[in-house]
């Protein structure tokens, strides 16, 4: 079938806790759907459960989406606000004779069913025409015999047995639509035209197709992924660790990454596994998502975590850093922290897999005079190290402070002394950094500058007795 009309995707999440790595993803499958055909992304809280839906866990979901990148077209709709217009759907139905007035109560529909196990309940009042004054609630008259057939982008058809189905409940006997009648008014309302979403909405779309049908409606396109597993296989749940995106977002995985990540977690264009935005909006389309479950692999996302940090530029790369410490509480950096690390960051960003890691490594640029010097780098710092340190300070008070040319500084040091490089690139770490693990010597004088590190020289040479 040829798509005529624009494109018109959502997300539509509920609001009763933070926002799961599925959902991301099923968000983010929407976003590339839509922006790669110059569609529109909507979204919708589905609220509707008053008891559980709270304000804060919309506020989760808002902010992060707003932090893996994806922006929505208008204002979000709230499903809640919208249970009128519902309502009147049930009514136009029950006029059209596309649904009845049902009076039984919860305790003769569990007779009933206590009685006909295994099977749909049947209503008595499908059909009944001498009606009593009493609450009822508005069910849908669907059909009995044949069969609803889901034509799914992803799933292919999926047929389901009509008499497998009940007649469902659209409208509460105190007057509140059931969330499968709000669904499909929502979606139609809202120009609809592609319904991507877990495959655990599969049993509700054969349900929510009749409706559409009932109303004689276009049905959307639906295309149903498949959930996303644990790297053992089993249902993703918090034993497998990280499930909500905010915990992805605490680890230090950068947004860039972890949409690369999600993109490619049940979807393939070819073998591509590194790509950017663009190439991902251009690339996506329905065809390409599998029907197995993705399993999310921590190895996978560091590699991906990684190539993006990587190609990062350095001034956005910058902000990036100053957003994670901002989000998880740490001071702000001061203006020569920032110098320091905007210099370091072309020599540190290459090998850093998270942004904590990058951190870590750069820290020598955030901690200011005197270096406190960590045990096992203080047993670098003998008599005789120190000395070559101070004679290293000495050669190094008119270079250049070019890498070239510091290293080659050290290594005339080193020979003068006998000894290999490697001899006095342990004192300089200690002095420089504090500690053993550390980036190149040389990469963190070019950071430092010239003075900074004359003067965490001078601080252990002047122990040297």
């Amino acid at each position: 079938m040829t798509q005529t009309r624009p494109v018109v995707t959502r997300f539509a999440p509920s609001p009763t806790g933070y926002l799961h790595i599925g959902g991301a993803r099923t968000a983010l499958f929407n976003w590339l759907y839509a922006r790669g055909r110059g569609g529109r992304f909507l979204l919708r809280i589905e609220d509707t459960d008053r008891a559980r839906s709270t304000p804060e866990a919309t506020e989760a979901i808002l902010k992060g989406l707003k932090w893996l990148g994806l922006d929505w077209d208008g204002e979000p709709i709230s499903q809640f606000a919208r249970k009128d217009r519902h309502a009147e759907v049930a009514h136009q139905m029950l006029a059209a004779g596309t649904a009845y007035k049902c009076f039984s109560t919860p305790e003769e529909i569990a007779v009933w069913r206590d009685a006909n196990p295994r099977q749909p309940f049947q209503s008595p009042w499908r059909n009944a025409t001498d009606l009593p004054d009493a609450p009822f609630a508005i069910r849908l008259k669907a059909p009995r015999t044949g069969e609803t057939v889901i034509q799914d982008a992803v799933q292919g058809d999926v047929r389901v047995a009509n008499d497998q189905l009940d007649d469902m409940v659209l409208l509460r006997s105190d007057g509140t639509p059931t969330y499968m009648l709000a669904v499909v008014v929502d979606d139609h309302d809202m120009g609809v035209t592609h319904v991507i979403r877990g495959d655990d909405h599969l049993t509700n779309t054969a349900r929510q197709i009749q409706i559409y049908d009932a109303m004689g409606w276009p049905r959307p396109v639906f295309a149903h992924i498949p959930l996303i597993h644990g790297e053992d296989g089993k249902k993703l749940s918090k034993r497998h660790g990280a499930v909500g995106l905010h915990e992805f977002a605490a680890l230090g995985y950068p947004a860039s990454a972890m949409r690369n990540y999600l993109a490619r977690l049940g979807w393939s264009h070819g073998d591509d596994e590194l790509f950017d935005d663009d190439q991902a909006r251009e690339w996506f389309d329905l065809p390409g998502i599998g029907r197995a479950p993705a399993r999310l692999d921590f190895k996978k996302l560091e590699h991906v975590s990684s190539h993006h940090i990587g190609a990062m530029d350095d001034q956005a790369l910058l902000k990036t850093l100053e957003d994670f410490l901002k989000e998880t509480g740490a001071p702000a950096l001061t203006e020569r922290q920032r110098e320091r690390l905007t210099l370091a960051l072309p020599a540190l960003k290459e090998k850093a897999k998270t942004l904590p890691a990058l951190l870590d490594q750069a820290r020598f640029a955030l901690i200011d005079r005197p270096v406190e010097v960590d045990e096992k780098a203080a047993r670098s710092l003998d008599t005789v190290s120190r000395g070559m340190l101070k004679s290293l300070t000495a050669a190094l008070q008119h270079a250049s402070w070019q890498r070239d040319e510091l290293e080659q500084a050290a290594k005339t040091v080193a020979d003068e002394n006998g000894v290999g490089l490697g001899k006095i690139a342990g004192p300089l770490r200690a002095a420089l950094a504090g500690r053993t693990a550390t980036p190149s010597v040389f990469d963190m004088m070019t950071a430092l500058g010239r003075d900074e590190s004359l003067a965490r020289l001078q601080d252990q040479t002047e122990l040297a007795g």
